[in-house]
Protein backbone atom coordinates (compact mmCIF):
# COMPACT_ATOMS: atom_id res chain seq x y z
CA UNK A 1 0.00 0.00 0.00
CA UNK A 2 1.41 3.49 -0.99
CA UNK A 3 2.25 5.79 1.89
CA UNK A 4 -0.37 8.32 1.25
CA UNK A 5 -3.45 5.18 1.53
CA UNK A 6 -1.54 4.32 4.70
CA UNK A 7 -1.73 8.14 6.01
CA UNK A 8 -5.53 8.44 4.31
CA UNK A 9 -6.41 5.26 6.65
CA UNK A 10 -4.62 6.47 9.76
CA UNK A 11 -6.62 10.08 9.62
CA UNK A 12 -10.19 8.09 8.85
CA UNK A 13 -8.85 5.62 11.56
CA UNK A 14 -8.49 8.42 14.48
CA UNK A 15 -10.87 10.91 13.21
CA UNK A 16 -13.21 7.90 14.30
CA UNK A 17 -11.71 7.93 17.48
CA UNK A 18 -12.28 11.62 18.16
CA UNK A 19 -15.75 11.39 17.29
CA UNK A 20 -16.16 8.73 19.59
CA UNK A 21 -14.42 10.36 22.40
CA UNK A 22 -16.64 13.52 21.78
CA UNK A 23 -19.59 11.40 22.13
CA UNK A 24 -18.31 9.99 25.33
CA UNK A 25 -17.48 12.92 26.80
CA UNK A 26 -20.80 14.58 25.89
CA UNK A 27 -22.48 11.45 27.70
CA UNK A 28 -20.73 11.96 30.87
CA UNK A 29 -21.59 16.10 30.92
CA UNK A 30 -24.83 15.40 30.76
CA UNK A 31 -27.47 15.67 33.61
CA UNK A 32 -28.86 12.14 34.43
CA UNK A 33 -32.67 13.00 33.86
CA UNK A 34 -32.09 14.33 30.61
CA UNK A 35 -31.72 10.94 29.48
CA UNK A 36 -34.89 10.41 30.46
CA UNK A 37 -36.63 13.24 29.35
CA UNK A 38 -35.85 12.72 26.54
CA UNK A 39 -36.84 9.14 26.22
CA UNK A 40 -33.57 7.56 26.02
CA UNK A 41 -31.63 4.77 27.16
CA UNK A 42 -30.28 6.27 30.88
CA UNK A 43 -26.96 7.87 30.75
CA UNK A 44 -24.90 4.73 32.45
CA UNK A 45 -26.00 2.80 29.53
CA UNK A 46 -25.02 5.84 26.91
CA UNK A 47 -22.05 6.11 28.85
CA UNK A 48 -20.97 2.17 28.52
CA UNK A 49 -22.20 2.45 24.50
CA UNK A 50 -19.93 5.46 23.90
CA UNK A 51 -17.05 4.93 26.24
CA UNK A 52 -16.97 0.94 24.77
CA UNK A 53 -17.05 2.09 20.88
CA UNK A 54 -14.40 4.50 21.80
CA UNK A 55 -12.36 1.99 23.19
CA UNK A 56 -13.24 -0.48 20.30
CA UNK A 57 -12.22 2.09 17.54
CA UNK A 58 -8.84 2.95 19.64
CA UNK A 59 -8.01 -0.63 19.54
CA UNK A 60 -8.89 -2.41 16.21
CA UNK A 61 -8.03 -0.22 13.04
CA UNK A 62 -10.27 1.22 9.99
CA UNK A 63 -8.50 -1.29 7.41
CA UNK A 64 -7.66 -4.42 9.25
CA UNK A 65 -8.88 -8.29 10.44
CA UNK A 66 -10.47 -5.89 13.56
CA UNK A 67 -12.63 -3.73 11.16
CA UNK A 68 -15.66 -5.07 12.06
CA UNK A 69 -14.99 -3.92 15.66
CA UNK A 70 -13.82 -0.49 14.90
CA UNK A 71 -17.14 -0.25 12.37
CA UNK A 72 -19.80 -1.17 15.17
CA UNK A 73 -17.95 1.37 17.60
CA UNK A 74 -18.17 3.76 14.89
CA UNK A 75 -21.86 3.39 14.52
CA UNK A 76 -22.94 3.36 17.83
CA UNK A 77 -20.48 6.86 18.53
CA UNK A 78 -22.37 8.10 15.53
CA UNK A 79 -25.94 7.04 16.96
CA UNK A 80 -25.34 8.81 19.73
CA UNK A 81 -24.00 12.17 18.09
CA UNK A 82 -27.12 12.10 15.47
CA UNK A 83 -29.78 11.31 16.84
CA UNK A 84 -29.43 11.05 21.50
CA UNK A 85 -27.41 14.28 21.67
CA UNK A 86 -29.74 16.25 20.04
CA UNK A 87 -32.64 15.34 21.69
CA UNK A 88 -30.84 16.07 25.25
CA UNK A 89 -29.88 19.47 23.90
CA UNK A 90 -33.23 20.08 23.13
CA UNK A 91 -34.85 18.73 26.53
CA UNK A 92 -32.09 20.64 28.25
CA UNK A 93 -33.35 23.89 27.04
CA UNK A 94 -36.90 23.57 26.76
CA UNK A 95 -37.58 22.62 23.30
CA UNK A 96 -40.03 24.02 21.11
CA UNK A 97 -43.45 23.42 21.65
CA UNK A 98 -45.24 23.97 18.11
Amino acid sequence: MPLIALWIVDIIHWLGVVAGAFAFLHSLTQRADAYTAADRKTKPIWMAITGGSTAAMALFGFYGPGMIFWLAGLVASLVYIVDVRPKLIEVQRGGHNW
